[in-house]
């Protein structure tokens, strides 16, 4: 059995509110990973300010 398979079967299993919980919890994994991608991006920007600003003007 996959995870997958694994994961909705006992998803499948929980009551309504605790599949609210799980969906939820998908959400909030999700944003958080896309927070910390946008996180690194700025560190990235900001450590590399200067040669953005060189790589600009060419």
């Amino acid at each position: 059995m996959s995870m997958a398979e694994e994961l909705l079967k006992k998803f499948e299993e929980l009551p309504e509110d605790k599949k609210r919980e799980v969906i939820n919890f998908v959400d909030f994994l999700k944003s958080k990973e896309k927070k910390d991608l946008l996180t690194m991006m700025d560190s990235i920007i900001s450590e590399n300010k200067e040669a953005f600003e060189i790589l600009s003007k060419r």
